[in-house]
This record gives structure tokens, C-alpha cells and sequence, in this order.
């Protein structure tokens, strides 16, 4: 069992080793060894699930030490790796979808110069998020998020030709650091507080820790959810990322980057629920970016940044799910792996879509895609069902119950942040079937001398396979409360639920809320014009802006940042320096001086003696009178 633990990141990072590595000899069969690698991990991940049910459930917890790192002072940090519940949903999750997706780019990227390096990229997410769940350690679970910033960049960027590509990746990359200086001190908060970095020593020692400091460590690991999972206020890089290749997009939104947020909030869940003020800011932070998200995917014309707006708003769900404490980690999980699979089909479909039409990714130039692409058209429409919560399909068992466990969390706020769930269930019904009627549906709007066609099998088979994930995942983790019985010994037992309102009207008012967002949806949504309407209302000119997210930041964090880096150098250079400078400007000075007295004349020399002899008398004279 430790050996399959550790085989797990080790075979995909060894493939990005040699893929990276190898150089152009690799050309020739690097995409297929690529996908080998993927699916080897996922196998690998199966094996080690199968043996971890074999255990009695009260010992579902393998550890491992791959070596000792280093040591400094009393702090001593093993690379150790542990696998239990928890982390098997996200190692199943990330080989699972990562191979669906390796496979779908051997077409997507078939005609491309750099395929192999990009295949080695994806290997390198693949390895370094699995590195990210199995740590043992938050100091090893930093090495794998550095590594997931690090892939993230380079495959954001993959096209670094184009500047807004280049653009995206730096902007993806800086925000995250400010994500990661949030982790870095939480490591530094944690190693002080409990001398230990450990998930086995600090996590249970939370509890008896002064509220004050278990707060502070809470709001910078919600700092660091917040940067890599794009919630509110670090969520500007997540629609420029879109950049990427469409495969690269999938693997970000279904199954690697967004989702290591929502698994840092549940493993630190102890933290969280002895510090009530930082656990009140992960709902706030949740309620508002499910609400932010839905906004600008109503007023967003490209493909796939509408499905960016979209990841941000069901990442919203589980962040609030995750702020409900016990009551709803297993629901935030549940959630995050049916999203897995309808976000990644709902991806793949969209670069279907682009392949079919020439990379373009304006809805306005599509329309009547479903006669000429009805493989693509049925695995997206899954998708999109599923991801409006219409049952029975995946969303609809998983999203409902995150907003029968928010209305259930008690008094006003309950009913605050089961409102906005539900809220932002009718805006997603409203913006995702704009998108597919857009993209599937009314005249074909398509450019002079694009001939839409359907995908290689080769990409619409993984499609296939991720849509009956959208179907069936939901129910086979909610039904009968599966996932939240196999959750609970490691991220604690669910109290018995509390329900504000019987779940028979909270279903009900949940879907006709959706159905109203359809409704609305199919009456506006019509051939919309390439340059979009002068008159249009201040709301909808906010969310074509991301409603002022990067304005805000600029604002904000940006300039006072820069005015403050302005005034420390000026405070460096004429402060610091000067003062620094004062004695050497002052001997400068004096030796100026006195090197005019050094003339060379013998007869200027005789003078000053002269003079200072009767300076000397004079004194004498004085004295003695």
C-alpha cells in the first residue's frame, strides 16, 4: 500500500521528467507516453481506493515517508505522504479526469509544434497537484501548491506568441503569489503556535490554541483558498487563463488548480471551527463569489470565458459549503466531483466547438451547431443539465443539498446564504442556456468559408465519458448519504441535519427558480449584434468588466502599493542613504578645507608662522597682565 501511495505523484512527475527532458527526440511519441503515464496514476489510484475500502473504516489512513527533507532548529520536516478518504476523492478526481483530458488532446493539439512539451506540462500539473493532496505536511502540501502555480503558468502561457497569452499567464502568477504569501505565513503561524507543520499534531491541538492566533491562521489559509480556488477578492486572473489551450482549461476548472482551495478549507477544517470569525468570512467569501461568478457569465459573448464565470461560481458553492463546518464538507466534496466531471465535459465540449470552427470562440458566430456536431451537442446539453441542477442528474443532488444545509445553518444567515445559493441558481439557469442556445441552437451565424464538422473520436469519446459522470455522480454520492458516511473519519461526522425548511419545498422552490431563469433566458436570448448595444444598462456594463474586479484591485492594492514602494525608495535614498552619507559628505568637506592651507610657497608658510607666533605673544601678554 505505501508503495502504490508513493508510485502516485512519482509516475506522473517522472513522465514530465522525461517529456521536458528529452528534448525533440521525444517528439514522435511523447503525447502517447503522456497519456500512458495519466492513466497509469489512475490506475494506480484505483488500486490503492479498492485497498482502502478493504480496511475497516476506522483505518482508512496509509502513511509514508519518502525521505527526510530537511531539519532547522526544532523544525523537522519529513516528505511524508498519507492517503485516507479525503485525499483519495481528490487523487481519484485528478488521475481520472487528467487522463480523459491527455486523451482528448492527443486530437485537440494533434497539429501542434509544441505537443510534446505540452503533454509534459500536464504531466507536471498531474504531479504536482497529487503531491498537493497526499502531503502529509502543510510544508509539503506548499511544495506541491508551488508546483500547481508553477504548471498552472506555463500552460496558461503555452502559447506565449500571443501577448494576451503571456498576459494571462503573468496575471495568473502574481495574483497567486499573493495567495501564496498567505500560505507561507500560516506555515510560520502554525510552526510557532504548535511547533509542529504536521496534520496529525496541529490539526487535533487546534482546539485548546488561543481563538486570537487560530483566527489569524484561518484568514490566511482562506487568503491562499481564495488565490488558487478564484474566489473574491483574487479572482481577476481566472477568465484571462482562458488563454490557455481548451485542454489546459478543463484540467484548471475540473480536477487540478480550483479545486486545492475547497481541499485546504476541509483539511484544515478543525482550524476553521475553532476560530467561528475566520469560518464566518469563508461563507461570506463563498456566498459572494457563487453570486459574482453568475453575474458576469449573463453578460460574457466567449464560449469559454462564460464557462470561467461559471467555475467560479459553483467553487463558490463548495466554499460555502466548506464555511458550514462538519454539516457540509462532505457536500462541498460531493459537489467538487460532480462538478469534476459536467465542468470537464462542459470544456471539452466548448474546444470541440472551436475545432469545429475554425478556434473561434464567439457565441454570436455560432448558432445551429447541433445538426453538424450532435456528439458534441448531447455531451455538452448533459452537461449543461447537469450543471442547472435539473434531476436527475449530478448538479441537481449536490447543489441542493448545499442550499438545504445553508438554509439549515440557523436564524437570519441561514436564510442570507441559502437565499443567495438559490439566487445563484436561477442566474446560472439564465446564463448557461443562453450559452447553449447560442452555441446549438436558432440560425447559423457563422463566418463566410467555415464548414463546422464534428470532432475525432478521439476527443468525443472522453466527452462521452464525462457525460455520464454528469449524470450519474451526484446521486451516487448524495443518495444514502455514501460520501458523507466514507468522509466521515477524516473529516469528522456530519451533525443530524437541520432543516429550516422540509426538503420537499426547498427542491421545489430551488427548480422553479431555475425553470424562471430558463424561461427568461429562452424569451430574451436572440442573434445578438458583434458590437454590443450602446444603451445597455449599468449592471450588464459591469459584469462585461468582470464586474471592476481588476479596477478594483488596481485601486485597492495596485497604486497605494506602488506609491508606497515609490515613497520607501525615496525614504531609502534621501533618508538612509543620506544619513549614511553624512559623515564621509562631512570628512569630504573638512579635508576641502583645510588641503587650501596646503599651498607649497615657503614664504606663505613663514606668514602663517609669523602670525600665529604673535597670536601666541599676544595670549601670553594678555594672560599676564
Amino acid at each position: 500500500m505505501t508503495g502504490l501511495l508513493a508510485a502516485l505523484p512519482l509516475i506522473p512527475l517522472a513522465g514530465a521528467l522525461v517529456l521536458l527532458l528529452g528534448g525533440r527526440r521525444t517528439d514522435a511519441w511523447g503525447h502517447l507516453l503522456g497519456t500512458v503515464v495519466a492513466a497509469a496514476s489512475f490506475v494506480v489510484a484505483a488500486v490503492a481506493f479498492a485497498q482502502l475500502l478493504a480496511r475497516p473504516a476506522a483505518d482508512r489512513s496509509v502513511g509514508t515517508v519518502l525521505y527526510h527533507w530537511f531539519s532547522g532548529g526544532s523544525l523537522s520536516v519529513d516528505l511524508a505522504l498519507r492517503l485516507d478518504q479525503l485525499s483519495v476523492c481528490f487523487a481519484l478526481l485528478i488521475t481520472g479526469v487528467g487522463t480523459l483530458i491527455h486523451v482528448y488532446s492527443i486530437g485537440y493539439m494533434a497539429s501542434d509544434p509544441g505537443r510534446r512539451r505540452f503533454f509534459g506540462y500536464l504531466n507536471l500539473f498531474l504531479g504536482a497537484m497529487l503531491v498537493l493532496v497526499l502531503a502529509d505536511d502543510l510544508v509539503v502540501l506548499y511544495l506541491g501548491w508551488e508546483g500547481v502555480g508553477l504548471a498552472s503558468y506555463l500552460l496558461i502561457g503555452f502559447w506565449q506568441h500571443k501577448p494576451s497569452a503571456a498576459t494571462a499567464a503573468k496575471k495568473a502568477f502574481v495574483v497567486n503569489r499573493v495567495g501564496d504569501m498567505g500560505l507561507a505565513l500560516a506555515v510560520a503561524v502554525t510552526l510557532a503556535t504548535f511547533g509542529s507543520t504536521g496534520f496529525g499534531e496541529f490539526l487535533p491541538a487546534a482546539a485548546a490554541a488561543e481563538e486570537g492566533t487560530v483566527t489569524w491562521l484561518g484568514l490566511l489559509l482562506l487568503l491562499a483558498a481564495c488565490a488558487k480556488s478564484a474566489q473574491v477578492p483574487l479572482q481577476s486572473w481566472l477568465g484571462d487563463a482562458m488563454e490557455g489551450p481548451t485542454p489546459v482549461s478543463a484540467l484548471i476548472h475540473a480536477a487540478t488548480m480550483v479545486t486545492a482551495g475547497v481541499y485546504l478549507i476541509v483539511r484544515c477544517g478543525p482550524v476553521f471551527e475553532a476560530a467561528p470569525v475566520a469560518q464566518g468570512f469563508v461563507l461570506a467569501v463563498g456566498a459572494v463569489t457563487l453570486l459574482f461568478g453568475a453575474v458576469i457569465g449573463c453578460a460574457k459573448d466567449d464560449i469559454k470565458k462564460a464557462l470561467a464565470a461559471s467555475t467560479m461560481s459553483q467553487i463558490g458553492y463548495m466554499v460555502l459549503a466548506a464555511g458550514l463546518g462538519p454539516a457540509g464538507y462532505a457536500l462541498a466534496i460531493a459537489h467538487l466531483l460532480a462538478h469534476g466531471c459536467f465542468k470537464a465535459g462542459l470544456f471539452l465540449g466548448a474546444g470541440s466547438v472551436m475545432h469545429g470552427m475554425d478556434d473561434e470562440t464567439d457565441m454570436r458566430r455560432y448558432g445551429g451547431l447541433a445538426k453538424v456536431m450532435p456528439v458534441t451537442a448531447v455531451t455538452f446539453g448533459l452537461g449543461y443539465l447537469a450543471i442547472i441542477g435539473i434531476p436527475p442528474l449530478s448538479g441537481f443532488y449536490t447543489k441542493d443539498s448545499i442550499i438545504e444545509a445553508a438554509l439549515g445553518h440557523g436564524g437570519f444567515a441561514g436564510f442570507l446564504l441559502g437565499g443567495a445559493a438559490i439566487l445563484g441558481a436561477a442566474i446560472t439557469g439564465f446564463y448557461m442556456t443562453r450559452v447553449m442556445i447560442l452555441t446549438f441552437f436558432g440560425a447559423p451565424r457563422w463566418r463566410d468559408g467555415t464548414h463546422p464538422h464534428e470532432s475525432p473520436s478521439v476527443m468525443t469519446a472522453p466527452m462521452v465519458v464525462l457525460a455520464v459522470g454528469s449524470i450519474a455522480a451526484g446521486g451516487l454520492f448524495v443518495i444514502g448519504g455514501r460520501l458523507t458516511d466514507f468522509l466521515a473519519p477524516a473529516v469528522g461526522s456530519a451533525p443530524e441535519a437541520h432543516h429550516a425548511v422540509p426538503a420537499w419545498a426547498v427542491t421545489a422552490i430551488v427548480l422553479g427558480s431555475v425553470a424562471v431563469g430558463v424561461a427568461v433566458a429562452v424569451r430574451t436570448t436572440r442573434a445578438v449584434p458583434l458590437e454590443a448595444p450602446s444603451g445597455v444598462s449599468a449592471v450588464t456594463r459591469a459584469a462585461r468588466r468582470d464586474l471592476y474586479g481588476d479596477a478594483v484591485n488596481e485601486t485597492v492594492f495596485m497604486r497605494p502599493g506602488r506609491a508606497a514602494t515609490a515613497g520607501l525608495a525615496t525614504l531609502e535614498h534621501r533618508g538612509v542613504d543620506g544619513a549614511v552619507g553624512l559623515l564621509p559628505g562631512g570628512v569630504r568637506a573638512a579635508s576641502g578645507g583645510l588641503r587650501r592651507w596646503q599651498t607649497g610657497f615657503a614664504r606663505s608658510y613663514a606668514l602663517t608662522m609669523l602670525a600665529g607666533t604673535a597670536l601666541l605673544i599676544g595670549a601670553a601678554a594678555v594672560w599676564v597682565s
